[in-house]
């Protein structure tokens, strides 16, 4: 896997539903790379914490082989690189490839993916468009949460390479049972996983507690 783009973004402010809202969604490419911490990206906007960085949030990486399936929807529309938020857009990248407690070296930094992406409105500001919730949750392609173990510097052009495989569930059956209609007991595998990002077990509970 190759690092193609990183990606930073400054605050902006919308209205929605009548109330004025921030976010950081509008990244865009860097060229001098980004340096990540342990709790986020250096020089980056993470507004909302309750949702967005900490540790087990602290980077948000998107496949570069995905745009080309956006791109299909959204033929009129310009598509940089960071559109989906994403810190570091990356080649070869695939969620059913990620496990949970997976650990990559990119760059300078050493990480450990956590959990799916779960969208929420303001990438409706991104897009202009009040269905793209809806579309990137039936499109499969959630990106990876990762948390930082050793914090570095990443430039496009480095590789990400696998340095530990865990056995556990992908990241994209993950992101499958959290919007799942029908129980599936395998569930706790993901739930009872050390390395998944406590909001994700917190979300993976409230959706299946009750049948557990």
């Amino acid at each position: 896997m190759k690092i193609i783009s990183t990606n930073i973004g400054e605050p902006r402010t919308f209205v929605h539903h009548g109330e004025e809202v921030k976010t950081g969604i509008f990244k865009f490419p860097v060229e001098y790379g980004i340096y990540l911490g342990t709790e986020d990206v250096d020089k980056d906007h993470v507004i909302d914490r309750r949702y967005h960085g900490g540790t087990d949030k602290a980077c948000y990486l998107y496949s570069a082989d995905h745009y080309q399936y956006w791109q299909k929807l959204y033929p009129e529309s310009e598509l940089p690189w960071g559109m989906f938020g994403e810190n570091l857009t990356v080649e070869g990248l695939h969620e059913a490839e990620v496990n949970i407690g997976d650990i990559f070296k990119i760059g300078k930094a050493v990480v450990q993916a956590t959990q799916p992406r779960q969208p929420c409105f303001k990438l409706e500001f991104r897009f202009n468009d009040k269905l793209i919730v809806r579309k990137f949750v039936d499109s499969g392609f959630s990106g990876v949460y990762v948390r930082v173990l050793e914090n570095g510097h990443v430039k496009a052009g480095d590789t990400m390479e696998l340095i530990e495989r865990k056995d556990s569930v992908s990241i994209q059956q993950v992101y499958k049972w959290i919007y799942a209609e029908e129980f599936d007991p395998e569930v706790t595998r993901a739930i009872n996983d050390p390395f998944i990002a406590a909001s994700c077990k917190k979300d993976l509970l409230k959706r299946w507690g009750d049948l557990l």
